[in-house]
């Protein structure tokens, strides 16, 4: 199955919920000739759909992508669908962090709730697509903290958590993000294909 990202990050987590016996997962640098899908879509699912297809039809294997958005409330839900090119198009995560930072400087912490979305897509050869979707609530920190992960999880306190995203393990951050719920869903479908 191909892995249709080039962000390391979420390659690593999707390897770490989806290895199962059986199934070879084949990332970007494994292969030749990658496919350039620009993300036009009005929507997550949109764009994990769009790169999920353009994936199988340039490999003809089964293919999965997601498209991940952060939503603060206290920004109408953005950065939303431009979470990854917020600051601009080359998608430098610092700028984007910066710039949300900027938009939330002095709103009161109860005013800045927001939350991680995932919407996975897996392309199937001859077969319908499967979606599924996973979320995390939780809130915009006022400047980073940890070192780990990657986008936006240095600014953003999980729901419950007294560390941010990025001071959480692989592990911890897979049993409560929204790419490990929504991964979590996938693997269940991928348990049922097989079975």
């Amino acid at each position: 199955m191909i892995i249709a990202t080039e962000n390391p990050g979420k390659i690593t987590e999707i390897r770490g919920v989806l290895e199962m016996p059986g199934l070879i997962l084949h990332a970007f640098d494994e292969l030749q000739d990658w496919p350039e899908t620009e993300e036009t879509g009005r929507t997550l699912e949109e764009n994990a759909v769009k790169k999920a297809r353009a994936a199988l039809g340039h490999f003809g294997l089964p293919s999965l992508a997601d498209d991940s958005g952060l939503l603060v409330d206290h920004l109408d839900g953005r950065p939303g669908v431009y979470s990854s090119r917020y600051a601009g198009p080359e998608g430098d995560p610092e700028r984007n962090m910066d710039l949300l930072l900027s938009q939330l400087e002095g709103v009161a912490e109860e005013r800045r709730s927001a939350r991680f979305v995932c919407v996975m897509a897996l392309a199937l050869p001859g077969m319908e697509l499967r979606i599924t979707t996973g979320s995390c609530e939780g809130a915009i920190l006022t400047c980073r903290r940890g070192a780990g992960g990657f986008g936006y999880d240095p600014v953003f306190l999980p729901e419950g958590s007294e560390r941010s995203m990025a001071e959480l393990s692989l592990e911890e951050k897979n049993a409560i993000s929204h790419r490990g719920r929504a991964l979590r869903a996938m693997r269940e479908i991928l348990e049922g294909l097989s079975g």
